[in-house]
């Protein structure tokens, strides 16, 4: 099973400055996610940025990287047009690693590249893991995504679901009830490439507004969304000061 690794960078971050150049262990972040990528399986790995010194440092250190437009609104436009300049075919499938995921699983990148592959009916695929606290249930910031019988999404969104009616029937319990099918979506996709090349065009839905959620876009046209279900989350990202120092405390540690 063959699949392409996508990384969308961008210089500005208002909580840590020049993000995808921070060094951790005497590489920059960016290249330290490139390499993960690159472990996973992939066949080919690139950086889509909208700075000329990210594109300049990846080739230092040998990842292959190119200059898209500064003024996309999410990290999917960055794909898109990355899949345009490379030329890749329609059929081929995209892993959309993020920037600032350093400690991302291998396997887990290759998970969702397989996934999509078996999925001849999906335009992507993504991941969750199911939730276990009532604090994780009822946070906005924790994405549940709903499934049906086939792991296809049903739905994407910030509020509790699905709800347990009769559990929390006077007011919410101190814990989840037992069985409750409630999942915490991880930001991870794989896409095929004309799908990512038809997403830009494709109007955007009301319920992504309201949301602040690109995926409902793509259920909202129609689109099938498989879900690859993790025993547990993935690694945290590096968003500030404080996820860095702990990352490179990680890299500090092994071999």
């Amino acid at each position: 099973m063959r699949f392409k690794a996508l990384i969308p960078a961008r210089m500005s971050s208002t909580r840590l400055p020049r993000k995808p150049l921070a060094d951790i262990g005497g590489r920059p972040m960016v290249v330290r996610t490139a390499e993960r990528a690159l472990a996973s399986g992939a066949e080919s790995v690139t950086v889509a940025c909208d700075s000329p010194e990210i594109v300049s440092v990846c080739r230092d250190f040998g990842i292959d990287a190119l200059l898209t437009r500064a003024d996309h609104p999410t990290g999917t436009d960055r794909l898109a047009e990355a899949v345009e300049i490379l030329g890749l075919s329609d059929d081929e499938i995209v892993v959309n690693v993020q920037g600032d995921e350093p400690l991302i699983p291998t396997g887990v990148v290759a998970a969702v590249a397989a996934d999509l592959d078996a999925a001849q009916d999906c335009a992507m695929s993504t991941a969750a893991h199911p939730i276990g606290s009532l604090e994780s249930f009822l946070n906005p910031n924790v994405v549940k995504v709903v499934l049906n019988k086939a792991s296809r999404a049903l739905d994407f969104t910030r509020a509790p679901a699905p709800w347990p009616r009769d559990a929390f029937k006077n007011g919410a319990a101190g814990a989840l009830p037992a069985g409750l099918p409630a999942y915490h979506h991880i930001g991870l996709y794989a896409y095929r490439a004309g799908f990512l090349k038809a997403f830009p065009k494709l109007e955007r839905a009301p319920i992504e507004a309201f949301e602040s959620l690109e995926q409902l876009r793509a259920l909202w046209h129609g689109y099938a969304i498989s879900v690859v279900v993790l025993k547990e989350n993935l690694p945290a990202g590096v968003d500030t000061p404080e996820d860095l120092e702990r990352v490179r405390a990680v890299y500090e540690k092994r071999p």
